[in-house]
């Protein structure tokens, strides 16, 4: 049966630096699994890999977007597929990494067919959530869909505005459409995740990074976004994790150190909530990349289960 590798871990968990390191010793193709990745002209921000590293060795589903333009996981679902189907034609093992859990989610365990993004409805929702807050649409959505807004917070904008466009685009709520959820077919996924042993190093690891990120022309490189026509702070793209909070800077919504300290803690949570959904799958082998040795336990690890 063909084989893909599922390699998942938090943010700032060596997922990119591995992944480099195992296709100098695997024949393995990259498709990353992150949705802020997918945007053109998002590179500091996102830890994006350099030029140098892509010219090595090439990641697919980076670059893929225009920062205006919506991507849902429906979408990359199609395009991951697409890209795994050419890599075993090539006889080679796609290596699937990156942090996006809902990704994998979809990808390994299938997802319902929704409806295609409406612009029409949602400038609507936006246009209401201005006038009466995130928060009162989500009490729309526990009136229409109690199930879904269980899941979703009541910060969740993107997601609130996504559960809520589905409903008015359909007439069906987004819990009966995923129920409709069909399970893929191949490949076989192997599954691994990256996970520092303690929770303190990987906060430090965060922390730094956001320090060189700040230092390497972070809030430039938003200034730079700010300036494209039809990007906003309600666009997908710039609903990322540190993107959203140096906005709010650049509006003159808070200080800079404010809007620091606010993306640092916002990424902490994003970590967080990924290492939920790993704890939350069984049996699944988890390896911390800072080991001296990690590089070697999961090759071993690999040939093994693809039989190499």
């Amino acid at each position: 049966m063909d084989t893909a590798i599922c390699l998942m871990g938090p943010t700032a968990s060596c997922k990119t630096d591995i992944a480099v390191r195992l296709a100098s010793v695997l024949p393995v193709d990259v498709i990353s699994v992150d949705s802020a990745l997918v945007y053109r002209g998002m590179d500091i921000g996102t830890a994006k890999p350099g030029e140098d590293i892509l010219r090595q060795v090439p990641h697919r589903l980076i670059d893929i977007r225009d920062p205006e333009q919506a991507y849902s996981a429906g979408e990359f679902v199609r395009d991951a597929r697409r890209e795994i189907e050419r890599s075993l034609e090539a006889g080679r093992v796609p290596l699937l990494a990156g942090g996006t859990m809902m990704y994998f989610r979809a990808l390994t365990q299938g997802i319902a067919e929704l409806p295609e993004a409406d612009a029409g409805i949602r400038v609507d929702i936006d246009s209401l959530a201005a006038r009466i807050g995130w928060e009162a649409l989500h009490d729309e959505l526990v009136g229409i869909d109690p199930e879904a807004a269980e899941r979703i917070r009541p910060t969740d904008s993107q997601r609130i505005q996504r559960a809520l466009e589905v409903y008015r685009a359909s007439g069906k709520t987004l819990t009966e459409w995923q129920s409709q959820t069909t399970a893929p077919a191949n490949p076989r996924f192997v599954k691994l995740a990256l996970l520092p042993a303690l929770r303190e190093t990987l906060h430090e690891r965060i922390r730094q990074r956001l320090e060189y990120m700040m230092k390497n022309g972070f809030v430039e490189e938003v200034q730079g976004l700010k300036k494209r026509p039809g990007l906003s702070a309600e666009s997908s793209s710039m609903r990322a994790v540190g993107y959203r909070q140096i906005w709010s800077y650049l509006d003159g919504q808070c200080g800079l150190d404010e809007a620091q300290h606010r993306a640092l803690y916002a990424t902490r949570q994003l970590a967080k909530r990924q290492i939920t959904w790993l704890r939350s799958e069984t049996d699944l082998p988890i390896f911390d990349p800072l080991e001296e040795d990690a590089i070697v336990s999961i090759t071993s690890f690999l040939r093994k289960e693809l039989d190499l």
